[in-house]
């Protein structure tokens, strides 16, 4: 009895349609936390599933699903991606962090609704190693499982797991240091609103030189 990957592997339009139905979202909710950018993520996911297409001769015999072996591929496109987009990335990292939360890493990261959120979440991950990076947004952002993940980036589950727990622990760590810098901007945008600098009124001295009073007329001795 044939393999469900064997399909795929030959080029069955059916099997490409059932992968793109089953997965495509999948992978677009993972590029769209991964690069902050809701455009740039419908290009990941067509050169994702572009790529599956051009390598789908590679795909083995292992396990139910096909999930590990396109994830992988989507990473590997993301790398390529991010590197590109690394402008928009660091505009989009200085963005404002929205509200805190008790747990970063669980709470705020898990449910990113917003583009403030997602800025906010991005800034402490960029600080992180990449394949941390990758780790925590398979198993937490895109609910991988251990092995799926094991998979996706060819590396033992012993090394996910790992990553994952490093992972966690910097970024509570680095998400608290941006909220805080973040409230110490807050407060100063705030009291300069409430307190601007006044303007310079006739005869003060600015810049070196004196402002004055100059009568709309002139009197003649």
């Amino acid at each position: 009895m044939n393999h469900p990957h064997s399909r795929l592997r030959a080029g069955n339009p059916e099997a490409f349609r059932e992968l793109f139905r089953e997965h495509s979202s999948l992978v677009y909710r993972h590029a769209v936390r991964v690069t902050g950018n809701w455009a740039l993520a419908e290009d990941v996911v067509s050169l994702t599933f572009l790529e599956a297409w051009r390598l789908r001769g590679k795909l083995r015999d292992e396990g139910d699903s096909p999930r590990p072996w396109l994830m992988g591929i989507a990473v590997n496109v993301l790398r390529n991606t991010t590197r590109a987009a690394r402008r928009h990335n660091v505009a989009m990292a200085r963005m404002p962090a929205a509200d805190p939360v008790p747990d970063f890493a669980d709470e705020l990261v898990g449910r990113m609704a917003d583009s403030e959120q997602l800025a906010a979440a991005r800034k402490a991950l960029g600080r992180l190693r990449r394949s941390e990076r990758e780790v925590f947004a398979l198993c937490v952002w895109s609910g991988l499982g251990y092995a799926e993940a094991a998979a996706t980036l060819g590396v033992p589950v012993g090394t996910v797991r790992s990553r994952l727990s490093r992972a966690r622990t910097r970024l509570r760590k680095l998400a608290n240091d941006e909220l805080r810098a973040a409230k110490k901007n807050a407060a100063k945008t705030n009291a300069a609103k409430k307190n601007p600098e006044p303007l310079p009124i006739p005869g003060q001295v600015q810049g070196g030189r004196s402002i004055a009073a100059r009568p709309h007329k002139e009197t003649h001795r």
